[in-house]
């Protein structure tokens, strides 16, 4: 465990390029097609040229990466599963037989687990990278989650992570049971969002045990006064998880290395949404996979002027609905780069 890893927040360009977007703009709307017809799709096409300062961009050995660690806040009863589940699962994904490993195969990710900070101490595998913070967060209605110096660690443990990978698109999952509080406490700290909208039924929560969820996380955000002015690092590690912060520096340093990054849901969301706070160009390299079913993640979402390519309920993180999105991404290059334009075919334009 390493709570003394110096972070930097790396260098981030920014994607906007006025005559590039034009060239690219113009080679969407000639293809043969109306003006627009395409959909969310024209701008999934025209925002890959821009990451990679290219016509024709191409998505080449894209990677998985699933964050796992665990939660002090679990103690006070706000999931449904019992903390043993963290580990359970990462056994169960380093198996092969996680929803993620499933779509991971299907959809030619390689995958890899990262220990970030699970409450147990786990076996060597050759998927699983050892980045452990500590044994799981501290419980923040009691005291911060985490020290600076273990969140910066985190931040910078994950952009180490990205910069083995080989390939241009990343996508980031996670584990770790009652993951969506700390989210939810982000969300609403960050947001201004109120816990009654912020705070979902997580892993299936009943009525009874969401108004509890909600009574522990407005606890939280009592014992923990906001920053003045506003410290997206300082809320992380107050208010945050080991894995929500490595993904925010897996993120950052995907960006500066000019990566398409591939958003899942509401944890991954509570990600982008420090990593944007900390850095607000890393939002163009950005693509926001599907909209879940978690009430908070639609805020999150507006918050950020997100337009998500799914909606399809999902609520299980992981990953998953990344990876669900993967094929419209494939898409949004293969017609920029292989369907004909009216000159080419020779067909009349619209007059």
């Amino acid at each position: 465990m390493n709570d003394k890893t110096p972070f930097q927040l790396p260098t981030i360009e920014s994607t906007t390029d006025a005559r590039l977007q034009t060239r690219l703009q113009h080679k969407i709307d000639h293809k043969t097609k109306p003006q627009g017809a395409l959909g969310l799709l024209e701008g999934l096409a025209l925002q890959l040229g821009l990451i990679q300062c290219s016509e024709s961009p191409s998505l080449r050995e894209p990677q998985m990466v699933v964050f796992a660690a665990d939660h002090g806040i679990a103690a006070e009863g706000v999931s449904a599963y019992p903390q043993a589940v963290t580990v359970q699962m990462v056994a169960n994904m380093l198996a092969g037989g996680a929803a993620i490993n499933v779509f991971a195969r299907q959809h030619g990710f390689a995958l890899q687990v990262v220990d970030a900070g699970v409450a147990a101490d786990l076996p060597a595998h050759p998927r699983l990278l050892a980045r452990k913070i500590a044994y799981g967060t501290r419980n923040s209605c009691l005291e911060p989650a985490m020290t600076r110096p273990q969140a910066e660690a985190a931040l910078a443990a994950g952009g180490q992570i990205v910069q083995t990978l080989p390939g241009n698109v990343v996508a980031f999952g996670e584990m770790g049971i009652a993951n969506t509080s700390p989210a939810a406490l982000l969300l609403t700290r960050l947001t201004g969002a109120p816990i009654a909208d912020a705070a979902g039924r997580g892993t299936g929560l009943d009525d009874q045990q969401l108004r509890h969820k909600q009574s522990v996380l407005m606890r939280s955000l009592s014992r923990h006064p906001a920053t003045q002015p506003l410290d997206a690092l300082a809320e992380l590690a107050t208010l945050g998880g080991f894995e929500i912060a490595m993904m925010t520096g897996a993120m950052l340093q995907a960006a500066s290395e000019r990566r398409v990054v591939l958003v899942d849901g509401f944890i991954a969301g509570a990600a982008a949404l420090v990593a944007c706070a900390l850095m607000p160009q890393v939002r163009s390299y950005l693509v926001f996979c599907h909209r879940s079913a978690e009430t908070g993640h639609r805020l999150l979402l507006k918050h950020l002027k997100a337009t998500p390519l799914l909606e399809l309920d999902l609520r299980l993180g992981e990953g998953t609905g990344a990876l669900l999105a993967w094929p419209l991404l494939q898409s949004a290059a293969n017609f920029l780069n292989e369907m004909a334009s009216f000159e080419s075919a020779g067909i009349s334009e619209k007059q």
